[in-house]
């Protein structure tokens, strides 16, 4: 017979036994076994005929059954799962076994395979069939399978010998969800009303709209981006609709890559990003391990016996595992930092240890070593204005992870007037950081038809200086020649100037600095750097410059930012400054800024008390000035509220000098179940200028089982599905709860990764169960993920079985006629059930044969009481 028996139901709810009374059923042995484990069944009742046959509970034997349990192997989480535990064989049962349950685990091949044992390597597991229950303790020599019914956690051992080679953090990809077909609709408004009473001040009205549809069909998922916008001031149009873009996307997971049809930007590992319309193949890293993403050195030894390899970096353990004796190379590791040496400590059977230290920096164009990362665009050039053309080109790009540190890579662009090679190189040089340089060659035909050849020249740098806790980055020198051009400025349809096209042909327009160009002046030179420093508990600081040279004129593109912030006792304050200068702009902007934050939360609440410290409250204060000497001063509180914290606020007062006077707002979000709303309120005293701005934001789902609203959907998005839980909360996700029919959409889920979802079981209503409140998904990219949760309405009911006048007897098994899970009968023939159908029956049972089995016939009226007591006749 297959039992449910759930952990939170059979330890509490299911059994209406004190603790120390369940505690009894764990601690009976036989009466010939060890005088301290065993407990005599006669203390329960002197007629042996009330307390069923307990034999299968002695020394913590449990019964046979399906439970869901927490799956681990070799010490990791896998899942949580149901898994069928059988009676342990006799002959096994007097064997030395991991637990002391006498039962054994159904381990298919199966389920073996997708944990990752090799199951070819062992003749047993390679021929047995799929579905059929294994002994891994059998079939793998030092394996074990070991049931803790405590916690329900089911611990596997295997040697990793017997595992097939795979990173750590991989799930393999039949693992990955490609999600439900659905309908999806995101959108956001926003709207603002101002008016300025000063004399020939005006009224304005604004208002923006954005719309982001899709479908999900299997793997395919098709997106459009549009948006319109209305002005009442505008005076090239008050309403304007706009279309960004549309694509078809799936993943292609033999290539561990992305199918991208429509509009698109290609990667920035070799050459600029760009805009297009066309057809895309590229790597995504999101499909590896995140042992596997990103840059990390190999490290290699030898270990003289099966020895411990621990690695650390910057004094933290990132690292552990075990290795038989003979050269190992370790490739999954997880860095910490951007850099940072490694040290690799041995540690033999022995006792003996080794160590030595693997200098490691990194910087993005490196890979590690057999990674190949790539990228295939065929499509258009998709400009965002009306000054360039929509040129056809053709890129490919390919960065290839070698031994020793080193990475090579490559590209070329295409187009009718443009083509470009690029080749380069970079190396982990350990205790002088990490250094990759590329050259790009490129012919250019311009707007004016000329010919222009030239090359470009960039250098990237890392380096971090750990023991002095400062990270040191020189992202990039950068030196053109003044012939070399990119596909984007042949795609210009004028040399210089910003101009814009009108019924009545091209207008020149006065330059916005951000958008204005000059083909003659070309890029000659750009430097970039970035540092910050950690102070040892006093704060940080940092500096961030670059700067932009032109051949042909003395104007540069330069920003410089210095900062410094702390924080003390809970107080937050910072100092900065920003300069900027755009070429041709009559002067650079500069600006200082300061702010503190006070958490007068935490001074108002104490911790203790938990429902209020739960809210937090700020009050702050800035003020910022430029070279002129305008300055603005701002003091306000801003925090959050209601139990989920979904709802935040901020008022703020401010003060200019130079005769601007003073000026406030305050505004407020609401982050619900279906969907984001916020109000605000601006105000200035010169001009009397006032403003109203409003917003409101959600999403849409259509799928299977009918439409659900939600707050703003992200790319990749998890449908919760719990039919009849009505207004659950979702944990750790505030505002979120299932509607009326129990559906919800929790929104931005990780890509390939283990999304954990679950239901908080403190806001179910008295009439409502829930099997397992914890479930994980691991989504591709752009699914909507289905989280299914077996949700069971009904009473919460003792009843008080009896047979023959008398209690059923304490310990016997109840199994349910609505597909329940089992549960056990206290003193008194008092069974606790939840989630219980309004008729039905009930089948009990304390030993073999049918004189010792009862089935009841209930019928609850209806009632509100949080929990029905009744006395039913089993026979």
């Amino acid at each position: 017979m297959k039992r449910h028996l759930y952990r939170e139901h059979l330890l509490a709810a299911r059994s209406p036994l004190p603790p120390a009374a369940l505690a009894l059923l764990g601690t009976l042995a036989a009466p010939n076994g060890v005088a301290g484990d065993y407990f005599n069944p006669a203390f329960l009742s002197s007629e042996p005929g009330a307390v069923a046959d307990l034999s299968r509970f002695e020394g913590n034997g449990q019964a046979p059954g399906t439970y869901r349990v927490d799956v681990w192997l070799n010490g990791t989480f896998l899942a949580t799962r149901d898994v069928t535990f059988n009676a342990r064989p006799q002959a096994a049962a007097k064997a030395k076994q991991a637990d002391d349950t006498g039962l054994a685990a159904c381990l298919t091949p199966k389920a073996l395979d997708a944990m990752g044992v090799n199951l070819q390597a062992f003749p047993p597991l390679a021929g047995a069939k799929p579905d059929s229950c294994v002994d891994i303790a059998a079939a793998i020599p030092a394996a074990a399978a070991a049931f803790d019914f405590e916690h329900q956690q089911l611990n596997l051992s295997v040697p990793q010998a017997a595992m097939r080679n795979s990173a750590r953090g991989y799930i393999p990809p039949e693992q990955w969800d490609e999600g439900i077909n659905a309908l999806l609709f995101n959108y956001s408004f926003t709207g603002s009303n101002s008016s300025d009473r000063s004399e020939g001040g005006t009224a304005d009205n604004s208002y923006f709209l954005g719309l982001n549809s899709g479908l999900n069909l299997g793997a395919w998922r098709l997106r459009d981006y549009s948006t319109w916008n209305y002005d009442s001031s505008s005076e090239d149009g008050k309403s304007d609709w706009q279309h960004i873009n549309t694509y078809a996307q799936r993943d292609v997971i033999p290539l561990k890559g992305e199918l991208t049809l429509g509009d698109s930007y290609t990667p920035s590992d070799v050459f600029d990003s760009l805009a297009f319309r066309g057809a895309q193949l590229a790597s995504d890293d999101n499909m590896l391990p995140d042992s596997l993403r990103g840059f990390a050195p190999t490290l290699r030894g030898i270990a003289k016996s099966n020895a411990q390899v621990t690695v650390k970096q910057n004094g933290y353990t990132i690292y552990q595992s075990y290795v038989p004796p003979g050269p190992f190379a370790i490739n999954d590791l997880y860095p910490t930092s951007s850099s940072g040496d490694l040290t690799v400590e041995v540690k033999e059977s022995d006792g003996s240890t080794s160590s030595y230290t693997v200098p490691y920096s990194a910087v993005p164009i490196l890979q590690r070593e057999g990674r190949v990362k790539y990228a295939m665009t065929a499509a258009q050039y998709r400009s965002n204005g009306d000054q360039q053309e929509d040129v056809n080109f053709a890129q490919g790009t390919l960065i290839w992870g070698l031994a020793h540190g080193m990475t090579v890579y490559g590209g070329a662009q295409l187009s009718e007037d443009y083509t470009a090679l690029a080749v380069g190189s970079g190396v982990n040089m350990g205790d002088y950081g990490a250094l990759s340089m590329d050259i790009t060659q490129a012919t250019s035909t311009l707007a004016d038809d000329s010919t222009h050849h030239g090359s470009s020249v960039r250098f990237l740098y890392a380096k971090s200086l750990n023991d002095y806790g400062t990270n040191f980055q020189l992202l990039g020198y950068r030196y053109s020649t003044s012939g070399f051009y990119t596909l984007e400025d042949t795609a210009y349809k004028h040399m210089d100037g910003y101009v814009v096209q009108t019924e009545d042909g091209d207008v020149s327009k006065t330059p916005d600095w951000t958008d204005y160009y000059n083909l003659y002046y070309t890029r000659r030179g750009k430097v970039q750097i970035n540092v910050s420093q950690q102070l040892d508990g006093y704060g940080s600081v940092f500096i961030t410059g670059s700067k932009q040279s032109y051949w042909h004129t003395d104007e540069t593109d330069t920003l410089l930012q210095l900062g410094y912030s702390g924080t003390w006792d809970g107080i937050s304050y910072s100092v900065s400054y920003n300069y900027s200068k755009a070429p041709d702009a009559p002067q650079g902007d500069q600006i200082y800024a300061v702010t503190l934050s006070l958490p007068i939360g935490q001074w108002l609440h104490p911790a203790t008390d938990v429902t209020q410290s739960s809210h937090s409250a700020y009050a702050t204060w800035s003020m910022s000035t430029d070279k002129h000497g305008n300055a603005t001063q701002n003091a306000g509180v801003n925090g959050t509220l209601l139990a989920d914290n979904n709802l935040s606020y901020s008022v703020q007062q401010g003060y200019q000098n130079h005769g601007s006077g003073a000026s406030g707002t305050a505004s407020a979000e609401y982050d619900g179940a279906y969907g984001k709303a916020s109000v605000g309120y601006n105000y200035s005293s010169n001009g009397d200028y006032q403003q109203v701005n409003y917003g409101l934001s959600g999403g849409v789902v259509a799928h299977r089982n009918g439409i659900t609203l939600s707050q703003p959907l992200g790319d990749t998005n998890v449908l919760i599905a719990a039919p009849g839980a009505s207004d659950v909360s979702v944990e750790e996700q505030p505002g979120i709860h299932t509607d009326w029919r129990g559906y919800a959409v929790v929104p931005y889920a990780t890509t390939y990764r283990q999304n954990r979802m679950a239901l908080d079981t403190n806001s179910l209503s008295d009439k409502m169960d829930i099997d397992d409140a914890v479930t994980n998904v691991v989504p591709t990219q752009g699914a909507l993920v289905r989280a299914a949760f077996n949700a069971r309405v009904g009473e919460r009911a003792l009843l008080t079985l009896m047979h023959n006048g008398r209690p059923v007897p304490f310990g016997a098994v109840v199994t349910r006629s609505d597909g329940g899970g089992d549960t056990i009968v206290g003193d008194g023939g008092e069974t606790y059930l939840s989630g219980l159908t309004a008729q039905g029956s009930l089948t009990a049972q304390w030993g073999d044969g049918a004189a010792k089995q009862c089935t009841a016939n209930y019928h609850i009226p209806e009632s509100n009481q949080p929990l029905v007591r009744q006395k039913v006749e089993c026979s």
